[in-house]
């Protein structure tokens, strides 16, 4: 878990990472600094040890305290995590050790690949074959963590002439390489979220997570989405917390309604860390989509009985209190690839067949 020092930054530092992107530059850093990007790597991979989910309750640990930098923690660890599971070891070496320092910045821009899995849009990337490799052009809309300072960025790419689709890791400076201006968000804006345009990049061998993003996105998914389920972990427990702390004459009709988001977060929880340790999750996605699904409700309904038991203080610019920021943060968590309207409808296509 995040140290003391890194909390009270976190705490600090909140609503300036919600609100700006100012402080940006020093989220990575202090993450890694605490040593929380080795939880769940093999020591020798120069990691921590232990298993993905202590990653997952970091994330949730962080999230607590800002979205914007549990979201930046979320795309480096994904990104650490292609790459254990990468059979490029070269690929691997190159990157993991300044990714778990903290030097370098890894982004998850799988978003517009996890709906291609799931048979929703095409891959925003395509390649042509050349001398060394192949040559990329395409657009990845939205990615997060893309530090000014360096970055690394995984992306599928729609294979030449019908070839498999494949997953690749575009460096930063890279010529061909463009990053927009992080994105105009409402929240969540020292997270360095921005674009990318990619034209005639050229990409090599030595450069692929995977040559089949059919096989690789299907085994790294369990592992995405369960990581990135941290987020809505976190914001429900401090949610929840801050009602809790709320409550005052009159409020005590709120108890129960607390108690079962309680109990449901709690349960939603612990079947997430069931089903990523057992390994159900390969073969029944469903299953952590409905997961995610109901961690994103709770959430909902936990800013909700925050808001109630606040009262008219939570609508005080003067108050001391987070609900504004935890309301934004909230309404990211049901638009976060792969949305709720995504994976209700991926559910639905299963059903029916």
């Amino acid at each position: 878990m995040p140290a003391e020092a890194v909390r009270a930054w976190l705490a600090s530092s909140a609503d300036a990472l919600d609100e700006g992107s100012a402080l940006a530059p020093e989220v990575i850093p202090r993450l890694a600094g605490a040593g929380l990007f080795g939880l769940g790597v093999p020591h020798e991979a120069g990691g921590r040890g232990g298993d993905t989910w202590e990653a997952v309750e970091a994330i949730a640990a962080v999230a607590e305290h800002s979205l914007a930098a549990a979201f930046a923690f979320w795309g480096q660890r994904a990104f650490i995590e292609y790459l254990l599971q990468s059979p490029n070891e070269g690929l691997r070496a190159r990157w993991l050790p300044s990714l778990l320092a903290g030097s370098q910045a890894g982004a998850t821009g799988l978003s517009n690949a996890m709906k291609y899995l799931g048979g929703i849009e095409a891959l925003g990337i395509t390649a042509r074959r050349s001398a060394s490799g192949w040559r990329l052009d395409g657009t990845v809309p939205w990615c997060t963590n893309l530090r000014p300072a360096g970055f690394v960025a995984a992306v599928a790419v729609a294979g030449p002439d019908g070839a498999a689709p494949l997953v690749a890791a575009l460096p930063a400076g890279r010529e061909g390489l463009v990053r927009s201006p992080d994105l105009d968000l409402i929240a969540l804006r020292g997270s360095h979220t921005a674009s990318l345009r990619i034209h005639t990049l050229a990409l090599s061998p030595d450069d692929l997570l995977h040559d089949n993003a059919n096989a690789f996105l299907p085994r790294v998914r369990p592992a995405f989405l369960t990581l990135q389920c941290g987020l809505s972990i976190g914001l429900s427990r401090a949610a929840l917390a801050a009602a809790e702390r709320s409550q005052g004459a009159g409020r005590g009709v709120l108890q129960a309604p607390l108690q079962a988001q309680r109990r449901a977060l709690d349960e939603a929880t612990g079947a997430l860390r069931t089903g990523l340790g057992d390994g159900r999750f390969l073969a029944q996605p469903s299953a952590l989509f409905r997961l995610r699904l109901a961690l994103a409700e709770t959430v909902q309904q936990a800013v909700q009985l925050e808001l109630q038991a606040a009262g008219g203080r939570a609508y005080h610019r003067d108050q001391p209190l987070a609900f504004a920021r935890h309301w934004r943060e909230a309404a990211f968590i049901p638009i976060v690839t792969p949305s709720i309207t995504q994976l209700r409808g991926e559910l639905e296509r299963r059903e029916a067949a």
